[in-house]
């Protein structure tokens, strides 16, 4: 079977305090765009071990041995009995770029080794599952858009209102530490919640929807914040890192042109939510 695991941003993203467990609860709304990797699962499959991983496209962040689809392959088998599979990768979401992809990689194989059972897992033992893999997990289970508090793990569906915009995506050759990236926050309520802000109109986001983690990434990478201000000067009504970065965004009335972001990974879209 052939899968198709997009890609989300960030609206927003507030570190609002650090949790005793060394986890940090923040809010956000996760939004699906449809930047996808391709995913071909084929079971079942006989080789020398359960699951084999082949990759092509753009190069990941991780070997083999310690892909977050064999992670979610092993999680899943520890609660169902499956065949042994084969898995063909080709990697179109850049990694390490606050966009998911890996997140939304094994959330998609959950899913489809779910399909194939005759007593499957109920939706909520697989969003469980999912939230061991990653906070981001369970939403690409999903995959519309939603507020998320906790640790990104308590989903409630909202609609922005941005269906009919387009977005400029542009990810610089940077690749930014999510730990490293926590370590600099220090936490703090937001004093208006981020339900209240996305009710307004795209005009006011600016200086209301913060991504706490921008002003880390543009000190350490000021090449950044120069992105964000070219995607405004581009005409952007709204633009912002996803993530803990480093791709950044911006949203548009009309199709934009794009500048040159010479060393770039740029991507197009349009909005659906």
């Amino acid at each position: 079977m052939l899968l198709y695991p997009n890609a989300k941003i960030n609206l927003g993203l507030r570190i609002t305090e650090r949790r005793p467990d060394g986890y940090h609860n923040l809010q956000t709304i996760f939004y699906p765009i449809d930047l996808s990797d391709i995913l071909e699962v084929t079971m079942p499959f006989e080789h020398t071990g359960q699951c084999h991983i082949e990759t092509t496209g753009l190069p990941l962040d991780t070997p083999p041995s310690g892909n977050i689809l064999l992670s979610a392959y092993n999680a899943f088998t520890a609660l169902k009995q499956i065949p042994s599979i084969a898995l063909h990768l080709h990697k179109i979401i850049p990694t390490g770029a606050g966009l998911g992809g890996g997140s939304a990689d094994a959330a998609y194989l959950l899913k489809a080794l779910n399909r194939t059972l005759a007593q499957p897992l109920t939706d909520q033992q697989l969003h469980t599952l999912a939230a061991t893999l990653g906070a981001d997990c369970p939403f690409f289970l999903h995959g519309t858009p939603a507020i998320a508090r906790g640790i990104g793990d308590q989903l409630t569906p909202i609609n922005p209102g941005l269906r009919g915009y387009h977005i400029l995506l542009v990810k610089p050759p940077v690749h930014i530490s999510t730990r490293e990236a926590y370590a600099g926050i220090t936490p703090h309520r937001p004093d208006t919640d981020i339900r209240d802000i996305i009710t307004r109109p795209i005009e006011e986001w600016p200086g209301l929807l913060l991504n706490d983690f921008e002003p880390i990434a543009f000190r350490q990478y000021p090449h950044m914040a120069q992105i964000k201000q070219t995607l405004y000067d581009n005409g952007a009504l709204y633009a912002s890192m996803t993530g803990s970065g480093s791709a950044i965004y911006g949203i548009y009335k009309a199709k934009p042109t794009p500048p040159q972001f010479p060393g770039c990974f740029t991507w197009q879209g349009l909005m659906q939510y």
